[in-house]
């Protein structure tokens, strides 16, 4: 299967998409990891300088999952940019991928709303979109579970290849909120998922078999007895 992964900023991919798309690596799928904007204006000295470090960290966060395509488009100024809905939609149309993930509409980045809204509009009917959750799952309402159990330490060190970001900030956020996604499923202690909405039309209403596996859960009830696990 064809995955297009499409993030705003260079370390979005593995904030918010890492465990699915190293699930989907895992059982042979090809992916086509895309990052829109060049990050100049994501840190404390924005510039030419930090887009080209940026550049090398999102290679280096995303190195075992594959070659990442980096469009430049200006951080900060997604929506106003004039070439982005042609460079997004070319892309889209001439991968022809079987999924695309993405940012949620109601993400709380600027950027990130207008990626959703170009990736959505060129997407049509190529294929189902299915948008990622917001940073700490605000105002974002899942539709599906994946378990990233197996390779959160992985996504943890594809998030701090990100030098330039802070990055143990977004670790610690990204452990509270897989964790607790993972917990809406009553899975196992120890046990961490991502969370993901279709974006749904016709005729892409419902994608779960297209995805990898939810979080395993456990009964909610101890068997004869009232307890709660």
């Amino acid at each position: 299967m064809q995955i297009m992964a499409i993030g705003a900023h260079p370390d979005d991919l593995e904030i918010f998409m890492y465990g699915l798309l190293a699930a989907t690596a895992a059982r042979g799928d090809n992916l086509h990891l895309v990052v829109a904007t060049d990050g100049a204006a994501g840190g404390s000295d924005p510039g030419p300088a930090l887009a080209k470090q940026r550049a090398v960290e999102a290679r280096a966060g995303l190195a075992e999952l594959g070659d990442v395509h980096l469009l430049n488009l200006p951080d900060g100024h997604l929506s106003s940019a004039p070439d982005a809905a042609n460079t997004i939609t070319s892309m889209i149309r001439e991968t022809k991928p079987d999924l695309v993930i993405t940012h949620a509409p109601e993400d709380y980045h600027p950027d990130h709303r207008a990626l959703s809204r170009f990736v959505s509009d060129a997407a049509g009917f190529i294929c189902p979109v299915l948008f990622c959750d917001t940073l700490m799952g605000v105002s974002f309402t899942p539709d599906y579970y994946v378990d990233i159990t197996p390779y959160f330490t992985a996504k943890q060190n594809a998030i701090m290849a990100h030098t330039s970001q802070h990055p143990q900030r977004f670790v610690a956020a990204t452990q509270i909120v897989n964790r607790f996604r993972a917990a809406q499923c009553n899975a196992p202690d120890g046990h961490y998922a991502e969370a993901y909405r279709i974006d749904s039309r016709f005729p892409f209403s419902d994608v779960r078999a297209l995805l990898p596996s939810p979080p395993p859960y456990r009964p909610f009830y101890v068997p004869g007895s009232d307890a709660l696990i």
